[in-house]
């Protein structure tokens, strides 16, 4: 790993944030510090709440809801982690912190000498303006121009900067392509989250092991299958640490029918944005994968409009517990519900029972999506925020969520589908510059092993770097 490097008293100040431990165990920050960064909650633009990235709620517990059965269907239990309260809205801000504060450390970027890039499709992007914002960095953040507006107009609360590449969700191929082109600038620093691996880091170790905590008390306390769809692929690599616990847990990859890329090698639109990204990408440990799912991107929209306004309807008609359904009123995106349908698709494949636990995860909150809804009511054309038609609603719940069924669920654990996803990935990377001896590399298991130990050295360099 390289140092600090000399002279670099002289540089900016770096304003401090936690360690990987501490976005773990954020108790194990500094008492009077851990007390400040919870006030600063108050003030979301304040730096203290770089030590607010973590997944625990004020009584140190792992933000997680437990589904009622009376709407997934399954006997097993589907515990989702909550990002919505991660600072800037999302849990992706963890790894904009972590591959930010990753270049810091090796002295590849200090406050007002570079610009940060940030590559994505909506939350990483988002993560990446919060983060150089606290941090004192100018952004700009490379997305496809068809996204949701309250992407693009929380980025610019940030202070954040937009360059729009043509296209939706499934062109983020264009954002790579015009990222490499601005890393040719030495002014620019991109926090490419396809392919840099703090993204993995933090996954595999903070929001892994958070899931391994979140299942205690429920259940058998185990965890059976990981559910996550790929944007980044960095989540999905917290499937690698619960391997680690529990070998035989089933990590299964979601993904958009209309865009098919693990499942078949298949490209197109569709309407989940965070996810399905027409690639590979470079940090996909696809070892770990054991499980490809398809969903229809439209049953994860009219299941958030159901979630988000269907209380009354999901208690009346399905027998949802009153206090569950209002306490999954706001928390789910439309990644969210995605990861929600594969892990019910997965216990209904697996024929899990009620002390199984499957995990997945909701990323962000409703907040950014109000004009998908809006667009949703435009397209049926029979619901509006005004005159909700509970008729409608039950139909919705009932086809999305009971009606989840296992068709379209490939296993990838044979190595003739290993093999083939490989080659998916080099024909991506090989046209970024990644040569031969990186990609046959991480085909083993020990590569990515090697990049999760580097975490105890990284976190006494960001301690050395705040103090």
């Amino acid at each position: 790993m390289a140092s600090r490097s000399k002279g670099a008293g002289k540089r900016k100040p770096i304003v401090p944030g936690p360690t990987y431990e501490e976005m773990l165990h954020p108790r194990k920050v500094q008492a009077q510090l851990r007390r400040r960064a919870d006030a600063a909650r108050a003030d979301e633009l304040d730096p203290l709440n770089l030590y607010n990235i973590h997944w625990r709620n004020r009584r140190g517990q792992v933000r997680k809801i437990v589904l009622p059965s009376e709407l997934t269907g399954v006997k097993a239990n589907v515990v989702v982690m909550i990002g919505r309260d991660f600072p800037s809205g999302s849990h992706k801000v963890g790894p904009a912190y972590s591959t930010l504060v990753e270049g810091e450390v090796n002295g590849e970027i200090r406050p007002g000498e570079k610009t940060v890039l940030g590559p994505s499709t909506g939350n990483f992007g988002i993560g990446t303006a919060y983060v150089s914002k606290l941090k004192g960095y100018r952004c700009v953040v490379i997305m496809p121009d068809s996204m949701s507006k309250e992407r693009y107009e929380r980025i610019r609360k940030y202070g954040g900067k937009l360059d729009l590449t043509p296209g939706t969700e499934s062109d983020v191929i264009l954002t790579l392509e015009r990222t490499h082109e601005l890393k040719k600038n030495p002014k620019n620093y991109p926090l490419a989250q396809f392919e840099l691996l703090p993204n993995y880091r933090f996954h595999r170790y903070v929001t892994g092991q958070s899931a391994l905590e979140a299942v205690k008390g429920v259940g058998n306390g185990k965890v059976a299958a990981f559910a996550s769809a790929p944007g980044s692929a960095g989540t999905l690599a917290a499937g690698d640490e619960i391997k680690s616990v529990y070998p035989g847990c089933a990590v299964a990859a979601v993904e958009p029918r209309q865009c098919a890329t693990l499942y078949e090698n298949a490209r197109g639109q569709h309407r989940i944005e965070g996810i399905g990204d027409k690639m590979v990408t470079l940090i996909h440990n696809l070892l770990t994968t054991d499980y490809v799912v398809l969903v229809h991107d439209d049953d994860c929209v009219m299941g958030m409009k159901v979630v988000t306004d269907g209380v009354a309807v999901l208690k009346k008609k399905l027998g949802v517990p009153a206090s569950a359904a209002r306490a999954m009123s706001g928390l789910f995106g439309i990644s969210g519900i995605c990861n929600v349908l594969g892990a019910i698709k997965m216990a209904r494949h697996l024929d899990l029972g009620p002390k199984d636990n499957v995990v997945t995860i909701a990323t962000d909150g409703i907040d950014r999506y109000h004009s998908v809804i809006e667009d949703l009511n435009q397209r049926t054309g029979t619901i509006d925020e005004h005159a909700v038609d509970d008729r409608l609603l039950e139909r919705w719940a009932r086809q999305v969520f009971l009606g989840a069924d296992t068709e379209e669920i490939l296993d990838v654990r044979p190595t003739r589908q290993k093999n083939r996803l490989f080659r998916q990935k080099e024909e991506v990377w090989s046209q970024f510059g990644y040569g031969k001896d990186l990609l046959q590399a991480m085909k083993k298991q020990d590569f990515w092993d090697a990049e999760y130990r580097q975490i105890p050295e990284m976190d006494r360099e960001i301690a050395a770097i705040r103090n």
